[in-house]
């Protein structure tokens, strides 16, 4: 949210860091954040009949989730279970924030799954790699549920198929669930990760590729949120941004069936996305790849216009891949 800040001699704030449009920081370490504060209210959802709560996942940490789920569920039917990491750099936004809640609610409509959309800790103040540890906080917290007595959520414990689980996430949100996925190889889970959704992802690398060669001044942005978000003596290439570095763990490694990679035509980081299907496409992976590729539409379009026609295939097109039999 909007803070007041103290001034300098000359009357005016000093600011140490600008990183439009998501927050600056100032000297004296405070950090305004100049979008994805605001936060709306989980309930019914009328238009979608999807029905949201918020839900505390780790009381020290404060690492916390939005539950959304049809409102109408048949009486011992069993959905699919997807857990949500939101975008935004590692910098901004929440489960809460309007953009989110809004979208998310379509989405859980069209697919008719249970959604656990996780807020993890932010940089500048929690860097990397704190939103990695609290995300998956909430991913062992999910698979809980799958022993009777362990977790004592109702609406995992009615309703979720944890034969049928999806890690999801856009821009930063999809390496995260990348992330997780990784890391699912070595800390066993009960429940089984049927997928992995990215949409958008937010990965990134030293050497420019395609739109990032001519395109100076976004890959510029981009540059600097992740300096920010992840001081790194491998800069672009550190694994956590770059899965196809030195030193990333094998695609191979991936602990899925199934993985969808989303893109948009005018998005800068369209050609990571892309090379990142390819190369899961050429590797040694067992698993089935598929492609979303969206024209005329820049950076998760569908959470700023949840509405339009191509935000509403979208939401057909994931619901699609997680409805379909492996």
């Amino acid at each position: 949210m909007h803070r007041v800040f103290p001034m300098n001699s000359s009357g005016k704030s000093e600011v140490v860091h600008d990183l439009p449009p998501w927050l600056r920081m100032y000297k004296d370490g405070t950090v305004e954040r100049l979008s994805g504060y605001q936060v709306c209210a989980p309930g019914l959802d009328s238009p979608t009949g999807v029905l949201s709560k918020d839900v505390m996942i780790v009381q020290e940490t404060g690492v916390s989730a939005r539950i959304h789920r049809p409102n109408a569920i048949p009486q011992g039917r069993k959905l699919p279970l997807v857990i949500y990491f939101h975008g935004g750099a590692y910098l901004i936004s929440s489960p809460w924030d309007p953009t989110y809640h809004n979208s998310l609610n379509k989405l859980v409509a069209e697919a008719k799954v249970v959604l656990v959309s996780v807020d993890y800790r932010k940089a500048p103040e929690h860097p990397l790699p704190v939103a990695f540890d609290d995300s998956w906080d909430a991913v062992k917290w999910a698979a809980l549920h799958v022993s009777p007595g362990a977790g004592l959520e109702p609406w995992l414990l009615d309703s979720v198929d944890f034969d049928k689980v999806f890690l999801a996430g856009d821009s930063a949100g999809a390496g995260i669930a990348h992330q997780m996925m990784i890391r699912s190889r070595n800390e066993k889970l009960m429940m089984k990760l049927a997928g992995m959704i990215l949409i958008n992802p937010y990965f990134w690398g030293n050497e420019p590729i395609g739109a990032e060669v001519t395109d100076t001044l976004r890959k510029a942005l981009v540059d600097k949120w992740w300096a920010f978000a992840c001081p790194s003596d491998k800069g672009n290439d550190d694994p956590f941004v770059n899965p196809l570095a030195d030193g990333a763990p094998p695609l191979e490694h991936l602990e899925c069936a199934k993985v969808l990679v989303c893109v948009a035509e005018k998005d800068i980081l369209r050609d990571r996305g892309l090379l990142f299907y390819e190369s899961l496409e050429k590797s040694e992976w067992k698993g089935k790849a598929e492609l979303i590729d969206v024209k005329g539409e820049d950076h998760v379009f569908h959470l700023f216009n949840p509405d339009c026609e191509k935000a509403t295939n979208l939401f057909k097109g994931l619901a699609s891949f997680m409805n379909d039999q492996i």
